[in-house]
């Protein structure tokens, strides 16, 4: 992986004039391991790396994390501070000095990663300076993954897969959410996900399947409930993230017209998603198929969204968006109807796009499965 950050650096560095940006300010995020190979979890103690093409890297960090450096794949000059807090600041003039020096005028900032907290130490140091978004730039190389990439992802999907089969004989009547949520936890760790999963698993039962991003209750499974699961792995930070619906029992004729509407918006997606088509083409595409059944108010979100070191990140399945999907992006497809009251419903597929379209690396069965009470 330590020749593929720093080709990843090299990219980045090479593309800052283009960009009209002297250089690039990454704090502890997705970004920072993608390019430096270093891993600082965001805390209450900054961490801030320095990207120019006119000087060499340089990293703000806790002392007591010095060791990381160890593992860092190209020479960076270290910036060290300790728990005073009040030396901080010097420590980021410091660290700083050389894109000070430099005399820049636009560097670039991740603005949904970068807090506050670096944000006043930065202005400081390098007073008077533009901070501008960079997230275009690091989003285009962040797209198209690599195989070394895509091997981790469908580790991850292959665990998440595994997890939830580990977990459905379990589902019966009177279990509760919480305790399936639990349950898929344990299996997924058990089959090799790291700690740090993309997200806390969506467990939902009967009516609280409508509602999109539900949290793990008390409520327990009744006869006729949707069963809906959302969730995914991580392999060497790496995401996965799915979702099936099963019925518990027989959901009756309004939930089968909706899942088998959700259905075909899913295959519809997965079937125009290929290189040279814009985004929101393939969220039309899923769209148009829930609208012929009568159900276009129910789908409330985008189809789907880029996947990779984050759950969510470019390129996004949205209406509208004229983004080109390109050879190696990767992304979810995932057609959701949400009837409230009643339950919803929801398919999701990981996609990448290949040379001659799009290959889904997850592979459970999308057909409506019902589970014995």
């Amino acid at each position: 992986m330590s020749q593929a950050v720093l080709s990843r650096l090299s990219n980045l560095k090479s593309n800052l004039k283009s960009h009209n940006l002297d250089g690039v300010l990454l704090n502890a995020g997705s970004s920072l391991p993608y390019l430096s190979g270093l891993h600082f979890h965001m805390s209450e103690r900054p961490v801030v790396m320095a990207i120019s093409s006119a000087s060499g890297e340089a990293i703000i960090h806790p002392e007591l994390e010095s060791q990381k450096l160890n593992h860092c794949p190209f020479p960076i000059e270290s910036f060290p501070y300790s728990e005073d807090v009040s030396s901080w600041q010097k420590t980021f003039s410091a660290g700083l000095d050389s894109l000070r020096r430099m005399g820049p005028k636009r560097i670039g900032i991740e603005p949904r990663s970068l807090r506050v907290l670096e944000l006043r130490f930065i202005e400081s140091a390098l007073p008077g300076v533009e901070l501008v978004s960079c997230e275009a730039l690091i989003a285009s190389l962040r797209m198209r993954k690599d195989q070394e990439e895509l091997s981790l992802m469908r580790k991850a999907v292959d665990i998440a897969q595994k997890a939830l089969l580990a977990t459905l004989p379990s589902v019966k009547v009177g279990v509760s959410e919480k305790e399936m949520a639990a349950l898929l936890i344990q299996h997924l760790l058990g089959f090799g996900s790291g700690g740090e999963l993309p997200f806390q698993p969506i467990i939902a039962f009967g009516a609280n399947s409508a509602n999109p991003h539900a949290v793990p209750t008390d409520y327990r499974a009744k006869s006729g409930d949707m069963i809906l699961f959302d969730w995914g792995a991580n392999v060497d930070d790496y995401f996965s993230d799915l979702t099936r619906t099963f019925a518990l029992g027989d959901p009756g004729d309004e939930l089968r017209k909706a899942y088998a509407a959700v259905q075909a918006g899913n295959e519809a997606g997965r079937m125009a998603a290929k290189p040279g088509i814009e985004a929101g083409k393939v969220d039309d595409a899923t769209r148009g198929e829930i609208r012929k059944a009568g159900l276009a108010a129910f789908f409330t979100h985008r189809t789907g969204h880029g996947l990779g070191l984050e759950v969510h990140e470019e390129p996004y399945i949205r209406s509208g968006n004229d983004a080109i999907l390109d050879v190696g992006m990767t992304f979810t497809i995932e057609p959701g109807v949400y009837l409230n009251g009643k339950g919803g419903i929801r398919i999701e597929d990981d996609m990448v796009i290949t040379t001659h379209g799009c290959e889904s690396l997850s592979t459970l069965p999308r057909d409506l499965q019902i589970l014995p009470e």
